[in-house]
């Protein structure tokens, strides 16, 4: 069983992935600012902050991997990319990461263009969406001594739309997941599925990969 901390544990992504994480019997630290009422009865949860990685490094220390489920969003916008770099930095080497990214950075097909780049793509999101993007170039370009995964969900994934968990998702390697009719989506129990067989099963070594039904 591998030791695994989640830094934004108690979000909708982060909050999935600690629950299944300790179904599965793994050692799970929740990082977060507070520490929630409602918790994964399991898990351990402390306090911690992105913003103060010295500190944060401390307190994961000794774990095996390493998710960031922190959406570069309202006072976090500008803040996770060169903070989730420092992290990854201060981290030992033999600390695997896994970050959870947004679509924004999945291809439309292979070869072809982003998500991001289509006149259908919202323009309140791009800020965050290419923040996300911004952290994917950083792992590609970091030292190959330094293994990491780095997840895009659906386009339709989020809080608002949570789903069930049904134990099964494609992976579309670097382009958005849809299903026959054109849609994008998988719900928050399933992205974390995703993320823990990746962690028990590694497929992904130094790669990004696409999640959705």
């Amino acid at each position: 069983m591998a030791r695994i901390a989640v830094i934004g544990g108690t979000g909708y992504a982060g909050s999935n992935i600690v629950a299944e994480a300790v179904s599965r019997g793994h050692t799970v630290v929740s990082v977060a600012r507070s520490v929630p009422a409602e918790r994964v009865e399991g898990a351990t949860y402390v306090e911690g902050t992105l913003l103060d990685v010295p500190s944060l490094a401390a307190e994961i220390d000794g774990v095996d991997v390493v998710i960031a489920a922190v959406p570069a969003r309202g006072d976090m916008l500008g803040q996770v990319r060169p903070n989730v770099a420092q992290l990854v930095e201060a981290l030992p080497t033999d600390v695997r990461v896994g970050v959870i990214g947004g679509a924004g950075g999945s291809l439309v097909a292979p070869g072809g263009e982003r998500v991001i780049d289509q006149p259908s793509f919202t323009e309140e999101y791009k800020p965050e969406a290419l923040e996300a993007i911004g952290i994917l170039e950083d792992l590609q370009a970091g030292p190959a001594a330094r293994d990491w995964f780095y997840v895009h969900p659906a386009g339709g994934f989020g809080v608002w739309n949570p789903g069930e968990r049904t134990g099964s998702y494609r992976d579309g390697g670097d382009v958005i997941v849809t299903d026959a009719d054109g849609e994008s989506y998988i719900s928050g129990a399933d992205l974390a599925v995703a993320v823990l067989d990746e962690i028990e099963n590694p497929k992904h070594s130094r790669e990004r990969f696409t999640v959705g039904y």
